[in-house]
């Protein structure tokens, strides 16, 4: 049915009946959710009529179907954010009306956003954790297993594989006796297990299950079967060849890559180069490799380019048509601007001619000059909106650029380790020049990561998760991370704590992380057989932590830029350690999250003390 007719469907029943039939609800909320992606605005318009007719039905779960279709609609869009807003409104409404179904949905969209876009498995992790505990609820075999395989999915995206394998089993003992009752294949979960038996090494066992899963694909008459054979084969294929069945790897290597060329996929045909690059490496044919490796290359690159490309085309006309909006509302500022100036002047020549009426008119003035500053005042936050979503833009440029800078490292890396292979066949000299090279890749990409870390900071992409810590306990962890490091450079660490207990409300992970930065700088800057310290104070209202070291110290005049992105100071590592100037930046943007201050005193030849003071 179309979306007109739908529309004269709802008009003529609103019309007879003072209310929207149910039926007729559901129907529109099922067609918008299965609408594709790129018919945005017709998704737009179901979730905008649902939530006009709310009023004029019975039906509760209206409210949640019209707050799911506006996450759909926004997702769709990519304005996550907003999607994430959407679907957590509409799960607070199914809890109050007590609908489990629609809380099972809707948990299951916010982990989908997590996970594919915000890249967040950890936060997805708790999301499905409380989609499994409903779906046990609702007693939906079929939907608690679907719950498991996701579940498990993001557990080896964490490296938890063991709790992956615990949840998956879990399901199969539930499935398996089901499967000849009618319910739907389990290939999900077969092939979920084999990827975990990968992770764990267990060759043997994962091959059993991608064999399970091929021998359902090859006889499934669904859509896409031939994709699912293509996968199946490619886990095969590299199973076999972790396993060190070459041959049994080759066979299936070998069809993976007919099968990706008979879908004509260039992805597809790129992973199973990739597999073959892999297994003639394994079997010492470098030959094969180095011709297998070229055309993975060439296809993938090819593949990044044309997304890269593409996501900066669309990037440039949207900052395009977003310049030339604020270009015109600009003018039109201007416009209103003058026109308020003609009508002051125009209204004051007439309070002088008009003695007798001057209280009325300064009335009318005053009320029309407050709507005028009003609107001036709105198209500023409409600006100020823009520039926000400018500067969004200008992030997403740079997390391309820097992701495509990666794929060359990767390449320079993969033939190093080829060359490595091959270094008894080298010169001493060639042998070093290898070793320079592998270091040189490492830092070229760990600049990358830091550059990427940097940039995605402003995003605030990490939500702050507080708990109670003992800082005392906390203190002596982090040193203890540190101890072989500073043992490599004869460097002593001291802790200097209370005795008693200090309980601190904050975050683990970005406390652990800002101390992290700063013991390493320390030990960094300090030369050999020197001490460095961490001491932990309780004041009044607030937690003194400060890191002070025997090291080089820091000019005076370097002091005021020191927290600034990208800023190097003159002072240099003492055993010729790498720095790339990001790591004060950082500590900085983790403090102020944490609600505190930074500060730094340095003596050249002395020391320095960095005092970071966080409000309880």
């Amino acid at each position: 049915m179309k979306p007109l007719c739908l529309f004269l469907l709802l008009l003529i029943t609103t019309s007879l009946f003072g209310q929207v039939d149910t039926g007729t609800i559901q129907r529109l909320y099922y067609r918008g959710m299965h609408l594709p992606e790129n018919n945005v605005d017709s998704i737009g318009w179901y979730a905008d009529y649902i939530g006009k007719v709310i009023p004029k039905t019975p039906f509760p779960a209206a409210g949640v179907m019209a707050l799911r279709l506006n996450g759909f609609y926004y997702e769709s869009k990519g304005e996550f954010y907003k999607a994430l807003d959407y679907y957590y409104q509409g799960l607070s409404h199914a809890r109050e009306i007590h609908d489990i179904e629609q809380q099972t949905e809707l948990l299951a969209d916010l982990a989908a956003v997590y996970t594919q876009d915000l890249k967040q498995p950890g936060k997805a992790k708790e999301v499905y954790q409380e989609c499994v505990r409903l779906n046990k609820q609702l007693g939906d075999a079929h939907s608690l297993i679907v719950s498991y395989v996701n579940l498990s999915a993001i557990y080896n995206r964490l490296g938890q594989h063991d709790s992956s394998l615990l949840l998956l089993k879990e399901g199969l003992r539930i499935g398996k006796p089901l499967e000849a009752k009618g319910l739907e294949s389990l290939g999900e979960l077969y092939n979920n297990l084999g990827n975990t038996y990968y992770y764990l090494k267990q060759y043997d066992q994962s091959i059993a299950w991608f064999r399970l899963n091929y021998q359902h694909d090859l006889v499934s008459t669904e859509p896409g079967h031939l994709g699912d054979l293509w996968l199946d084969v490619l886990n095969l294929a590299d199973s076999y060849t972790e396993r060190g069945n070459f041959d049994s790897a080759a066979h299936y290597g070998d069809l993976s890559l007919q099968l990706a060329k008979q879908l004509d996929s260039r992805s597809k045909q790129s992973d199973s180069y990739q597999i073959l690059a892999k297994l003639a490496q394994r079997r010492g044919d470098y030959k094969k490799a180095f011709e297998y490796q070229g055309k993975w290359y060439e296809l993938d690159t090819a593949l990044v380019n044309s997304e890269t490309y593409k996501s900066i085309a669309e990037l440039e006309q949207k900052y395009q048509a977003r310049q030339r909006e604020n270009e015109k509302l600009v003018l039109q500022g201007e416009i209103k601007q003058k026109e308020f100036h003609y009508r002051i002047m125009l209204i004051t020549a007439i309070s002088l001619l008009l003695v007798a009426i001057t209280a009325g008119m300064a009335f009318v003035i005053k009320r029309r000059a407050n709507r005028n500053l009003q609107t001036t005042n709105d198209l500023i936050i409409r600006q100020n909106q823009r520039l926000s979503e400018l500067n969004y833009e200008k992030n997403s440029l740079i997390s391309i650029v820097s992701h495509d800078l990666s794929t060359p490292f990767a390449t320079i890396s993969m033939w190093q380790q080829l060359l490595q292979n091959e270094k008894e066949n080298l010169t001493e000299g060639q042998q070093k020049a290898l070793e320079r090279i592998g270091q040189a890749t490492q830092y070229g990409e760990k600049l990358i990561r830091h550059i990427l870390d940097v940039e995605k900071a402003q995003t605030n992409q990490h939500r702050v998760q507080l708990e109670n810590l003992d800082l005392r306990i906390f203190s002596e962890s982090v040193i203890d991370d540190f101890q072989p490091a500073a043992a490599r450079k004869d460097i002593r660490l001291h802790l200097d704590c209370p005795n008693r207990q200090i309980y601190f409300l904050s975050d683990r992970q970005l406390l652990t992380r800002m101390l992290e930065n700063l013991l390493s700088n320390a030990i960094k800057y300090t030369n050999t057989g020197k001490n460095v310290w961490l001491s932990v104070s309780d004041e009044k209202d607030a937690v003194s932590i400060k890191i002070r070291d025997e090291g080089v110290g820091i000019h005076p005049e370097e002091l005021p830029h020191l927290f600034s992105k990208y800023s190097k100071i003159s002072s240099k590592p003492t055993a010729g350690e790498a720095s790339t100037g990001l790591g004060l930046s950082i500590v900085k943007r983790i403090c102020e999250e944490l609600n505190g201050k930074i500060s730094c005193e340095s003596d050249i030849g002395k020391g320095s003390v960095f005092t970071v003071v966080l409000k309880k």
